[in-house]
């Protein structure tokens, strides 16, 4: 187990140079840099302000060499500055992770328990079986945005019980979970629609499993069968969907944050890119990748914790 991770952790961070390497030249290579946007923008600067800008902020040098010195940095602990904000990233970072932590991270466990629930359920009955399947291919093939923009005529709109969307001004406790009710609802439809597929089919496996049918010789209720037989070992590959979702706690939900009017990550990492903050745009890609490169080596760990037969 322990030549597992250290050997996971080496990966992950072979990848994320990588991946830091990629994100980098590809933004490189986008059209325009942040002086030729202040150029745009103020007709007052000549040419030759744009040579000194460009000389003190590192842009007249390679791209190599200027991606060498933001990763020299970023290992010294210096993660820089958001040029769209005019302050350190970090300031501008964290807000954002936990603003879309406190979203995605109730979605996401809503959408697992329910989802898990319902296929549990729908794998101990034919008829609920194929109920649960039904309308989780229903719940898939809804349009995330679609959904958000129903859930607002009928909540907020027609009956005025929520809120449309924003933050509240007063971070109270009650405040907070009414503008977070229909956000939390629109990202978990889809995502109980997953985790219900998932079960299901890594239910009925278990349940028709020869084990199963011993434990029903021996008198056990279904209920017991079910929960304390089955679900462990068909909750194994549950854990490598819940590692995959665990990505977007950092990474964000663009479409929903934007329609609900969230500052979350998602909208952050499309700002920063369109906006040519490089080095915004990249320390939030990287928590992303890091968080999901993490979370699948906990799912494998908890896998062979769980089902001993893979850590051979």
């Amino acid at each position: 187990m322990l030549l597992l991770i250290c050997g996971r952790l080496g990966q992950i961070l072979l990848t994320l140079a990588l991946l830091s390497a990629l994100c980098w030249g590809a933004m490189g290579l986008m059209p325009g840099d942040p002086i030729d946007l202040a150029l745009t923008s103020d007709p007052l600067l000549s040419a030759a302000d744009q040579v000194r800008l460009r000389a003190l902020h590192g842009l007249d040098r390679p791209l190599s060499e200027r991606y060498l010195a933001w990763a020299g940095a970023l290992l010294a602990g210096d993660a820089g500055f958001s040029r769209l904000y005019a302050v350190r990233a970090a300031a501008v970072l964290w807000p954002a992770v936990g603003s879309t932590l406190v979203l995605l991270g109730w979605a996401l466990a809503l959408s697992a328990g329910l989802g898990v629930l319902l296929g549990v359920w729908g794998a101990r009955q034919a008829a609920a079986g194929r109920a649960v399947d039904a309308l989780a291919i229903l719940a898939q093939s809804m349009p995330g945005f679609w959904v958000g923009i129903l859930l607002i005529i009928l909540f907020a709109v027609g009956l005025g019980w929520l809120p449309a969307g924003g933050t509240p001004d007063a971070p109270g406790l009650l405040d907070s979970a009414r503008f977070l009710v229909l956000p939390v609802a629109t990202l978990a439809l889809g995502n109980i629609a997953g985790y219900a597929r998932h079960a299901l089919a890594a239910m009925q496996g278990e349940l028709a499993a020869p084990y199963i049918r011993t434990a029903r010789m021996k008198g056990l209720a279904e209920g017991r069968i079910a929960w304390g037989h089955a679900f462990p070992n068909a909750a194994l590959p549950l854990l490598t969907l819940a590692a995959l979702d665990a990505g977007s706690l950092v990474s964000g939900a663009l479409v929903t944050e934007t329609l609900f009017a969230r500052p979350g990550m998602g909208k952050l990492i499309y700002d920063s890119i369109m906006g040519n903050d490089y080095n915004l745009a990249l320390l939030a890609l990287l928590l992303a990748g890091l968080v999901t490169m993490l979370a699948t080596l906990a799912a494998d760990v908890a896998q062979r914790l769980l089902d001993p037969r893979l850590a051979g």
